[in-house]
């Protein structure tokens, strides 16, 4: 081990004699282990960040949406169907034994939503008491609502942390009353705000809970009033049981509504399962393309080791004989020039690492990606950069010591 630490200092010094070329020749491995390092950093992030979009949706729920329609097409579309409704949820409960409960979610229309001294463009949605856990929403001050909320039709509301402090920004929410439209509900919850890179995920909106006001869903049917013709709810998470494919009970879920609907097409169905797949499939193609470039980039990395490393040769050839002449072997000249490509690699690896975190970064921020360092991507690109080091030099070593060492000495 000694000896072999001795001959990476004299690769260093060898490397510090020729700046330029040393740069140039470690230009490649810093890109190739830095493009590495992106790779890995920014797929991680987005994999951690879809994961935390799906748990927002729920990763067993299926999840049903009424579609948008106004005027005459509205009208139409009511000739065939009253739109999402609570006889649909206790249908599903009803005749599909892998619905293992449920929530309901219905908009309200709002004119104004203010409390004493301020006001704020905020989102009112009636939600049923298992909206909350359904949609892994986490309660940062007081309590979320409650089936005895519901049941007895009460006057509360469970604030988005945003909200809280559009509403109340100098206060405590809890306990202070805020005004939805003509009626004053009591503030009983604050929200945790979970931050989310983006409002959407492969299509579906998502998040924004920060901004919302939630009620109990009987309150807003009877004493907040909705447009005509409105669907009753305007979204159903159904929970399915666990061991059953989200994929194959989406299937018997858009039957059972078909025939309650009367075929009328006026909800979608959303399986964040699906979403979740195909984010990972899109992923898995990103990191294709990125490992065949990082590839690449190692590959002229270490063709530009093996070059530097012969045209070395040529230059040390006397110093490769006298080395020889003084009683060298042939291992020992093999292994100080695998020494200096392995010094090469290892030092533009390193280099590389702290290229690639810089250049994860700056692709974050512009392109608004979620970036996650990784420490098994900067362990993986070191390894990669070691093995292309030896792999690279092993035929200008076994060159170098295979010199005659006559013929060396003798050469000019």
């Amino acid at each position: 081990m000694n000896n072999f630490m001795h001959l990476v200092f004299d690769a260093l010094a060898e490397m510090a004699a020729h700046k330029l070329r040393t740069l140039l020749t470690l230009l490649g491995m810093i890109f190739g282990v830095g493009a590495v390092i992106a790779m890995l950093n920014i797929g991680e992030g987005a994999e951690q960040q879809a994961l935390k979009m799906i748990d927002s949706m729920g990763l067993r729920n299926l999840i049903v949406e009424v579609k948008p329609f106004a005027g005459d097409e509205l009208r139409e579309i009511r000739q065939e169907s009253l739109g999402l409704t609570l006889a649909d949820v206790e249908a599903a409960q009803a005749t599909l034994p892998f619905v293992d409960g449920y929530s309901a979610e219905r908009h309200v229309k709002t004119q104004s939503v203010y409390s004493d001294n301020f006001s704020a463009d905020l989102s009112v949605l009636g939600v049923s008491a298992s909206h909350f856990a359904l949609s892994n929403m986490k309660i940062e001050q007081g309590r979320v609502l409650t089936e005895n909320d519901d049941k007895n039709v009460a006057q509360v509301a469970v604030l988005g942390a945003g909200a809280a402090q559009s509403l109340f920004p100098e206060t405590d929410a809890i306990g202070q009353y805020v005004k939805v439209n003509h009626l004053w509900v009591e503030v009983v919850g604050v929200l945790n705000n979970p931050f989310l890179a983006k409002d959407e995920f492969q299509g579906v909106k998502i998040g924004g809970d920060s901004e919302k006001v939630f009620v109990p869903l009987s309150t807003s049917m009877k004493k907040l009033n909705a447009p005509a013709m409105a669907s009753e709810l305007d979204v159903v998470k159904l929970k399915i049981k666990q061991g059953i494919d989200p994929l194959i009970a989406s299937k018997a879920v858009t039957q059972l509504f078909k025939l309650r609907h009367g075929e009328a097409d006026d909800y979608s169905l959303i399986v964040p399962a699906a979403l979740l797949a195909q984010q990972k499939q899109t992923q898995q193609i990103f990191n294709i393309v990125m490992a065949c470039v990082a590839g690449i980039s190692l590959l002229v990395g270490g063709i530009g080791i093996m070059n530097i490393m012969l045209a070395n040769v040529l230059e040390r050839t006397k110093e490769i004989g006298l080395l020889r002449a003084v009683g060298a072997t042939q291992q020992n000249i093999k292994m100080q020039f695998i020494a200096e490509s392995f010094t090469i690699s290892v030092l533009g690896g390193l280099l590389g690492v702290a290229f690639g975190l810089i250049l994860s970064e700056i692709i974050g921020f512009y392109s608004g990606w979620a970036v996650t360092w990784s420490i098994t991507a900067i362990i993986l690109s070191l390894t990669i950069c070691m093995a292309v080091g030896i792999g690279f030099g092993v035929y200008p070593a076994i060159k170098a010591s295979q010199l005659n060492p006559i013929d060396a000495l003798h050469s000019d």
